[in-house]
C-alpha cells in the first residue's frame, strides 16, 4: 500500500488520490478491502442505510476505476512517458488481482456483490482486440506512399507497415508491462494476424488485376512471414501457431494468376531478346567482339530474366515445383532459337560465321546454366533444352568445319597410299590445317577448344578410315616398319599442332600410336596383345576394323587374321564397356 509522507504525519491516500496518480493497483486493493468489509462479517454497528450508501459508493468507484483501466489499456501502443508505462504495469496488476477476487467470490457461499464477477481480463482482451482493429482500419501512413499505387496496394502496404511497427513496440515495450504467464506477445500476434487476415480475405474475394494480385500474394507469402521471422519477433512469437493469412481456397487462385503472369512475362521478355538478335542479323550487322571473341547478349539476357523471375517467384510462393512451372514453355523459346540458328547457317551470308561463333558462346552459357541451376526447371524441359543445345552445337561445328575438311580433302586422299609414306605429304596437310585453323579464331576459349578438339577427332577418324581402305600394301617387315614410323610420326605431329592450338584431346594420339604398333609387330601373340589392348580401351573396335588393319600386312595369312579377330571377340564378350568410355571406331566406316 502506497502512503505519502508530509512534514510530521504519514497519510494513506484516498481512492481518488490513487486514481488521480494512476496507482491503479493500489486503488484496486483499497476497493477490495472495502468490498470485504461491506460483504464480509456484518457488524451490529452497521446501519442498513449507511450500508446501502457505502455499497453505492463502492459500485461508483469500481465504475470509475474500470473506466480508467480501459483508458490505460487503450494507450498500450502509444505510451509516451515513464508515467504511462508505470500506469500500464499497475493496470495489469490490478486486472490480475480482480481476476483472483472473482475466483474467490465463486468459491464463497454467501451472496455476491452485484458487480461480481468483474471479468476484467475478458474486458482487457476485448479492448485490445478493438484497439488492434482500429489501428489496422486507420493505419498511420505517409501520404507519399499513396503515389503510383492502386487503392488496394496502398491499403495493404499501410496495414502491413502498421502491423510491423506495432508488433515491434509490443516486444520492446508492452511485453515488459505484463507477467510472462499472460503471454502478451502471442496474444497481440493473434489479434493482428486475425484482423489482417480478415481484411485480406475481403480483398482476395475481388477480381484483382495482375499487379494487385502479385502484391497481395507477396504480402501473404513473403513480406508478412518476413516480418514474423525477424529475430526480435521470432523469439517472442509462436509463428507456426498463427497459420496462413489466407485459406487455400483463396490462396490457390492468387498463386495461379501470379504464376501465369510471371510465365507470360518471361516468354514475352526472352522473346524480345531473340527478336533483337534477329533484327541485328537481318540488318547485316556483325556481332560485337569482346577481347577478340564474337559475342551475343542473348544467353546473358535470357539467363538473367529466368534467374530473376523464377527465383523471385520461388520466394513468393515458397514452393520450388510451382516456381519451376514458369519455365515450362522454355522449350518453345529454345526451338525458336534453334530455328534462327539453322536459318543463319542455311543462308550462309558473309556474316553467318561470325553469328554462329557468337551463338556457340551462347549455347555454352545456356548449357552451363541448365546444368548448374537445374532447380529452376522442370526436368523434362531441362532435358529438351539441353537436347536442342547439343544439336545447335553440332550443327555449328559442322558448318564451321566443313570448309576445312573440303580444303583438306586432297591431302586426306593421299593417306594410306604409296605417296603417304613420303614425309612431305603429311607435312603439307599439317600446313593447310594450320592455315585453316586461323579461320576458326573469334571464339571464346572454351568454345574454341571444343571446336578444334572436334576437328582433331574428325581428322583422326578420316586418317584411320583412309588407312584402313587398304590401298597401300605392306608386303614385308621393312615396309611395315616404315608404315609404323610414318603413323607414329604423323600422330606426334598432329597432336603437337592441335595441342599448340589449345586442344585437350590427347587420347587421339594414343589410338594412332596403338595402330602403328600393330603395323610394326611380327609375332601373332604380340599382335593379339596389342589388339586386345586397343579393344579394351575402345570397345567399339569391331572385327571389321581389325580385319581391315591386318589386311594391310599382306604377309599375314587368313588363318592368322582369324586368330587375332577371335581373340578380340573373346575379350569384348568378357569385358563390360564403361558407359563413359570414349567412342572412336564406330565413327570409322569400313567395308
Amino acid at each position: 500500500m502506497r502512503t505519502w509522507s508530509g512534514s510530521s504525519t504519514t497519510v494513506t491516500p484516498t481512492f481518488e488520490g490513487y486514481l488521480e496518480r494512476q496507482y491503479l493497483f493500489e486503488a484496486t486493493q483499497q476497493l477490495i478491502k472495502r468490498e470485504k468489509h461491506l460483504f464480509g462479517e456484518k457488524t451490529e454497528a452497521d446501519g442498513l442505510k449507511d450500508h446501502e450508501e457505502a455499497v453505492k459508493k463502492l459500485a461508483a468507484d469500481y465504475e470509475a476505476l474500470e473506466k480508467r483501466l480501459e483508458q490505460t489499456v487503450q494507450q498500450s501502443l502509444s505510451l509516451s512517458s515513464e508515467e504511462e508505462v508505470s500506469a500500464l504495469i499497475s493496470a495489469v496488476k490490478a486486472i490480475n488481482l480482480e481476476e483472483e477476487q472473482d475466483q474467490l467470490w465463486r468459491q464463497r457461499c454467501r451472496t455476491t456483490p452485484a458487480w461480481r464477477p468483474k471479468k476484467w481480463k475478458e474486458h482487457h482482451d476485448k479492448v485490445l482486440h478493438e484497439l488492434v482493429y482500429s489501428r489496422l482500419e486507420n493505419p498511420s501512413s505517409p501520404i507519399g506512399d499513396q503515389v503510383n499505387q492502386s487503392p488496394i496496394r496502398a491499403d495493404v502496404q499501410s496495414m502491413g507497415r502498421q502491423l510491423k511497427e506495432d508488433m515491434q513496440w509490443v516486444v520492446e515495450v508492452v511485453k515488459n508491462c505484463y507477467p510472462p504467464e499472460m503471454d502478451i506477445c502471442n496474444f497481440y500476434a493473434r489479434q493482428y494476424h486475425q484482423t489482417f487476415s480478415a481484411r485480406l480475405k475481403k480483398i482476395a474475394d475481388f477480381v484483382l488485376d495482375d499487379k494487385d494480385c502479385s502484391f497481395l500474394l507477396r504480402w501473404v507469402k513473403e513480406f508478412y512471414p518476413g516480418i514474423l521471422e525477424k529475430p526480435e519477433l521470432a523469439s517472442n512469437i509462436n509463428t507456426e501457431a498463427l497459420g496462413n493469412l489466407l485459406p487455400d481456397e483463396l490462396l490457390k487462385p492468387l498463386e495461379e494468376q501470379y504464376l501465369s503472369k510471371q510465365q507470360s512475362d518471361l516468354m514475352i521478355y526472352i522473346g524480345r531478346v531473340l527478336d533483337e538478335a534477329k533484327k541485328e542479323w537481318d540488318q547485316g550487322k556483325e556481332p560485337r567482339r569482346d577481347d577478340g571473341c564474337y559475342s551475343s547478349p542473348v544467353a546473358y539476357d535470357v539467363i538473367q530474366l529466368i534467374n530473376g523471375i523464377v527465383t523471385s517467384a520461388h520466394i513468393t510462393v515458397r514452393d520450388r515445383h510451382k516456381a519451376q512451372e514458369i519455365t515450362s514453355n522454355l522449350t518453345d523459346f529454345m526451338q525458336r532459337y534453334e530455328e534462327f540458328h539453322e536459318d543463319i547457317i542455311r543462308q550462309n551470308k558473309p556474316h553467318s560465321k561470325a553469328f554462329i561463333k557468337a551463338n556457340l558462346s551462347c549455347v555454352k552459357q545456356f548449357r552451363d546454366f541448365l546444368i548448374m541451376e537445374s532447380h529452376l526447371f522442370p526436368e523434362n524441359v531441362r532435358e529438351n533444352c539441353l537436347r536442342s543445345l547439343t544439336e545447335m552445337k553440332q550443327s555449328a561445328h559442322t558448318y564451321l568445319l566443313t570448309p576445312v575438311h573440303k580444303i583438306l580433302k586432297p591431302h586426306y586422299q593421299k593417306v594410306g597410299t604409296s605417296d603417304w609414306l613420303k614425309k612431305n605429304t603429311f607435312e603439307k596437310m599439317l600446313n593447310s590445317t594450320e592455315e585453316e585453323l586461323q579461320e576458326l579464331q573469334g571464339l571464346t576459349q572454351s568454345c574454341h577448344q571444343e571446336l578444334i578438339g572436334q576437328l582433331q577427332q574428325e581428322m583422326t577418324v578420316e586418317y584411320v578410315r583412309r588407312l584402313l581402305k587398304g590401298e597401300v600394301k605392306l608386303k614385308d617387315k621393312d615396309r611395315q616398319l616404315k608404315a609404323y614410323m610414318t603413323v607414329k610420326e604423323n600422330a606426334e605431329r598432329l597432336h603437337e599442332l592441335f595441342a599448340r592450338m589449345g586442344s585437350k584431346q590427347d587420347w587421339l594420339k594414343e589410338i594412332l600410336t596403338k595402330i602403328a604398333e600393330v603395323l610394326k609387330l611380327q609375332d601373332i601373340p604380340a599382335i593379339q596383345m596389342q589388339i586386345v589392348s586397343l579393344g579394351s580401351a575402345y570397345p567399339d573396335l569391331s572385327e571389321k576394323h581389325v580385319s581391315a588393319l591386318l589386311k594391310l600386312k599382306t604377309n599375314l595369312s587368313k588363318a592368322d587374321r582369324k586368330i587375332v579377330k577371335t581373340t578380340l571377340s573373346d575379350t569384348l564378350k568378357e569385358s563390360r564397356a564403361d558407359p563413359g568410355t570414349r567412342k572412336f571406331f564406330s565413327k570409322v566406316k569400313v567395308r
